[in-house]
């Protein structure tokens, strides 16, 4: 191995522990604990060092955040193998989302509300952020497939955040995922095209 490509890999290997510092911190105790001078302390290297790797702690969340949009978008991928009914798949992918949201609160946290300067809607959108928007776009009706996962992807969100502030009552969970499913779909005929991942 040569020196630049150690170097690189020992930064990469720095970096990683730093986001993995961040997300543990993060969901241990809230976002409000993640410092440069606590990741510092817990990843034994100087602030300087982290100030090489990350410009600012939004920076740190922004890698935080991408990282959840990856593990989401698989989640989303895998969610409907196996179904080849429209409705059911994309039942499974919102199940998925949901479960993901609820497991991983302080990751959808940064990936969805915290200060990280990330940009969707526009093309310079971190590739796992497009993964995930295709995943959901994968199951949503024929049409206008960008609106109709908007929509969709606004749902969820909406479910997410409301379900979580203890705005809405939690017995009623699998009655709004169905009614969010079936609003989308429209009517009882409808089938999509189903593909799972190779």
């Amino acid at each position: 191995m040569g020196v630049a490509e150690r170097k690189k890999r020992e930064r990469d290997d720095r970096e990683r522990r730093i986001t993995a510092a961040a997300r543990q911190i993060a969901t241990a105790e809230g976002w409000e604990a993640v410092t440069i001078r606590r990741l510092a302390e817990a990843i034994e290297y100087s602030q300087p060092v982290l100030y090489s790797h990350f410009a600012n702690r939004d920076a740190i969340v922004a890698a935080v955040a991408v990282e959840g949009f990856r593990e989401l978008a698989d989640a989303l991928q895998c969610a409907p193998e196996g179904h080849t009914d429209g409705r059911d798949a994309m039942r499974a992918v919102a199940s998925a989302y949901l479960a993901f949201a609820w497991k991983q609160p302080a990751i959808y946290e940064a990936m969805f509300a915290m200060p990280t300067g990330l940009r969707f809607a526009e093309a310079d959108a971190p590739p796992a952020a497009r993964d995930a928007f295709a995943a959901l776009a994968a199951v949503v009706p024929a049409g206008d497939v960008e609106t109709a996962t908007e929509t969709f992807w606004a749902a969820l969100h909406g479910l997410v955040e409301l379900d979580r502030a203890g705005r809405i009552r939690p017995s009623a969970r699998e009655e709004r995922l169905t009614l969010a499913v079936n609003g989308l779909l429209g009517h009882e005929g409808y089938a999509v095209a189903v593909s799972t991942k190779d």
